[in-house]
């Protein structure tokens, strides 16, 4: 499904300038960069959403000796 950005002036220019020296389209580069962060992006806000519900008492955590237990990895 095709999405629609609007980008800084400085980041358009040079989004054009590296397009017109390598002979590649935009979209080719703004690809790749997406492709290049999502995974950080993901991680950051999905731990960040996990951590407010843990605040706010909507989930839980287990301490290490939990999960040990929990998995039957006790001594």
């Amino acid at each position: 499904m095709p999405t629609s950005i609007r980008l800084p002036d400085d980041i358009e220019r040079r989004l054009d300038f590296l397009a017109r020296q390598t002979g590649r389209a935009k979209a080719f580069y703004i690809r790749e960069m997406i492709l290049e962060k999502i995974d950080d992006i993901e991680d950051y806000y999905l731990a960040a959403d996990v951590l407010e519900r843990v605040r706010k008492g909507k989930e839980t955590t287990l301490n290490a000796d939990e999960v040990r237990k929990d998995l039957g990895l006790e001594d």
